[in-house]
């Protein structure tokens, strides 16, 4: 995950923004104590900026421009932290010999019947098998049986986790053989 850097220069905004900034302003200047709801303040400036033509727009396309300069002028000067990470956060590295998660009750009613709703509809993509497999789910019947799977799978995973958290302890050279 990307750390913002909080010195980091204000990128450059684009004529529109720089449009909607100085009618902002300027309703602010009208109507100060006005509450402004900004899906249709929105909507108005972009009725406005849609109406404008090159002539009008050229203001607002000149102070884009001095913004950019501004940006770049910063950039130039600016130092970015040494502890910055670049890009996005690293996949961490699972553990081969980790025991598998347990399943859910679903899983288990998934696994049962997913063969057979792919063979009765072998043209379905895997979203519709999965709704199909939804709505069965909540039609079943005989949930306590997959209920019970589930229960003894945590079971299965708990003491799975308590062998292989002894082993890492182990592995570790903290117990004596």
């Amino acid at each position: 995950m990307m750390v913002k850097d909080k010195n980091r220069p204000k990128p450059p905004m684009k004529p529109y923004a720089c449009f909607v900034q100085v009618i902002r302003e300027e309703h602010r200047k009208k109507h100060p104590t006005e509450n402004v709801i900004f899906s249709e303040f929105s909507k108005k400036c972009a009725e406005k900026w849609k109406l404008m033509n090159m002539e009008q727009r050229k203001c607002f396309e000149e102070m884009a421009k001095l913004d950019t300069e501004r940006f770049n002028r910063e950039m130039a000067h600016y130092i970015p932290p040494v502890r910055m990470r670049r890009g996005r956060r690293r996949k961490r590295i699972k553990d081969p010999s980790m025991p598998k998660r347990s399943w859910s009750a679903f899983f288990f009613f998934c696994d049962a019947f997913r063969s057979k709703i792919r063979s009765e509809h072998p043209d379905w993509k895997v979203s519709d098998i999965a709704k199909e497999l939804g709505r069965r789910w909540e039609e079943c019947s005989d949930k306590e049986k997959y209920e019970q799977r589930a229960q003894n799978d945590k079971l299965r995973y708990e003491q799975d986790m308590q062998k292989y958290k002894g082993w890492l302890v182990c592995s570790d050279k903290t117990c004596s053989n």
